[in-house]
């Protein structure tokens, strides 16, 4: 059987590898697990049910909710009837959703909760479309009348209509998250995503029908979608669950395998440097030791017997425990969407867990490098080499261009748009970088690069990665557009702030007094001028100020894919990088 439709990879899967636990959802303390034959059987069954309701090929459905199974089982409805899934990330604003729902004249949509639920229907207002429920919701049809009513259905219809699917229908509408002004709904064609799921089969080389996966990232991106389609047709179970819920459905699930953002790993980090200062005499020092070592481990590297004892050592007294409380199976983790910093790659490398960081934009379907699944292979701190069947070259200015059958068909209703960033068949990424030796090394992004008043270039992006390598840096935003100098917003790493002040005696009853206190400022300083070395001059972070708590999605200095939304932050911290700037001694 060949896959040339997204919807494909579940039947591959019944005919080559049927698995009793194709796809797993958890409802209250209880799993829900479904057969890869039940799993086919609900998304026809669904499928009737919304052929039941009038939808037909080319209608707009909107997706608002938390991951869950519910959620995958009617994407893979709506796909193989034609219609097209418009994702809304649960974290979305009022004025986002009214955009995105009235744009896409969406015909039908579903909530996850009652919250959802009124953001919909408030942003669809005064004549909301129907909506369902995806969990039981006081006032709202549930998704499992629309499977009640498909029992009725004509099953040779939706045969018909299945098979008059092309590879190149648009399938999905997603709309980026905005991080420079109003989101664009990118089309992407079951062509794009059947390439990027294959491909990266290929270039992983999972080994098929034996794994277990956790799906825990917003599926209302297309990156976690790709990622539930790579499952299916490499015939790994697939459990959906939420980061909140992360660690107890490692320890349920025991997975082998999943995707994630580097914000994920910085919490393990956060979470097992934490640890230390529960700890005491040898047992703290050991521990330290050994966070210490992870951080610096190089895979592939063949290490004196010294240093393979010193890891023996560590793996046996304190990897190990660690490697545990991720489900004691995990061997692959995929990274994207942000920049990934080496001492985290690192970290789980020396536990025994491959980490793959890859590239790759909601354009592109999304993947368009990663790294390769081996020791010998992985060169941490480069995004990887391009992905089979797709080409990569570089612009004049180093802005990267991407080829192949992953690039999007467009943006919805954007014509002037779409060929701004396609000519010529080249998808112009907006990103900035090298080629070394044939991997692929993101320096910045094109939009965000900015030029002080000496008329000196300044990327931001390469400078905020180089210093989040330090273990006391959590978040940083490099400013000064126009001025003599950059400077820097930074959010420490408070869990790592808080040990070190505990190290020195230094007291403090709050975060915000932590983050004025002379010693830390000192510390930080300290840090700075340590990566100032990797920069020429007119690059150099010559003042910064500690911010006292994180930027966040919830208010909307992130964006749902977590990167900055710096015109915010920018507005938002007017007054502080004012103060920076005004008539003071610099750092030098």
């Amino acid at each position: 059987m060949t896959q040339t439709r997204a919807f494909d990879f579940l039947r591959q899967q019944l005919d080559q590898f049927p698995r009793k636990d194709c796809l797993g959802g958890k409802n209250g303390k209880s799993w829900t697990v479904l057969s890869t034959a039940e799993a086919v059987k609900t998304v026809d069954l669904l499928s009737l049910g919304l052929i039941g309701q009038g939808i037909a090929q080319g209608d707009r459905v909107a997706i608002a909710a938390e991951n869950c199974l519910e959620w995958a089982l009617v994407d893979l409805a709506l796909q193989q009837i034609g219609a097209i899934s418009v994702p809304l990330y649960p974290t979305c604003t009022l004025e986002d959703a009214r955009y995105i729902l009235a744009h896409a004249e969406v015909k039908l949509a579903f909530a996850g909760n009652a919250a959802q639920r009124d953001k919909l229907a408030a942003a669809m207002a005064p004549a909301p479309c129907p909506i369902y429920g995806l969990s039981k919701i006081a006032d709202l049809p549930t998704w499992r009348e629309l499977l009640k009513a498909g029992e009725t259905g004509d099953e040779a219809e939706l045969t018909r209509i299945r098979d008059a699917i092309t590879p190149d229908q648009v399938f999905t509408i997603i709309y980026t998250s905005g991080t420079t002004g109003r989101s664009k709904g990118v089309m992407l064609s079951h062509r794009n995503v059947v390439s990027t799921v294959v491909s990266t089969a290929s270039h992983t080389g999972l080994p098929r029908g034996s794994c277990r996966a956790v799906s825990f990232l917003p599926l209302s991106h297309i990156f976690e979608r790709a990622c539930v389609h790579y499952y299916l047709h490499t015939g790994t179970a697939v459990y959906f669950s939420t980061v909140e819920h992360l660690s107890a459905t490692l320890s349920e699930v025991r997975p082998h395998t999943f995707s994630a953002v580097p914000r994920v790993l910085e919490k393990v980090y956060e979470k097992l440097a934490g640890k230390a200062r529960t700890l005491e005499g040898f047992t703290r020092k050991l521990y330290i030791w050994a966070l210490h070592l992870a951080e610096h481990f190089e895979p592939g590297t063949r290490y004196s017997l010294y240093d393979r004892a010193r890891y023996a050592i560590a793996r046996q007294l304190v990897f190990n425990k660690w490697y545990q409380a991720m489900g004691g199976e995990l061997r692959w983790i995929n990274v994207g969407s942000a920049a990934l910093q080496p001492r985290l790659a690192r970290l789980f490398w020396a536990c025994g867990v491959v980490v793959s960081e890859g590239y790759g934009m909601t354009e592109s379907s999304p993947v368009i490098a990663a790294n390769p699944f081996s020791a010998e292979g992985v060169r941490i701190g480069t995004v990887g080499v391009p992905m089979p069947g797709v080409e990569v070259r570089f612009a004049d200015d180093g802005e990267i261009l991407v080829r192949g059958d992953n690039v999007m068909a467009g943006y919805y209703k954007e014509p002037e748009l779409t060929s701004e960033v396609l000519r010529s068949g080249w998808l112009h990424t907006g990103d900035i970088g090298v080629m070394e030796q044939g991997y692929i090394r993101i320096t910045d992004r094109k939009k965000e690069m900015f030029k002080t008043s000496n008329g000196k270039y300044i990327a931001p992006q390469v400078i905020e990665n180089k210093l989040k390598e330090s273990a006391y840096i959590d978040q940083v935003m490099v400013v000064g557009d126009g001025e003599k100098f950059p400077s820097a917003l930074i959010v420490p790493l408070f869990d790592k702030i808080r040990e070190w002040c505990a190290d020195q005696g230094i007291g403090y009853t709050s975060d915000c007094e932590m983050t004025l206190h002379p010693k830390v400022h000192e510390l930080i300083d300290r840090e700075i001028k340590r990566f100032n070395h990797f920069f020429g001059s007119w690059e150099h972070i010559r003042k910064f100020t500690l911010l006292d708590r994180p930027w966040c999605v919830d208010q909307g200095e992130l964006a749902p894919t977590l990167k900055l939304r710096r015109k915010v932050i920018a507005e938002r911290c007017r007054e502080v990088i004012e103060r920076m700037y005004a008539h003071q001694p610099e750092l030098v």
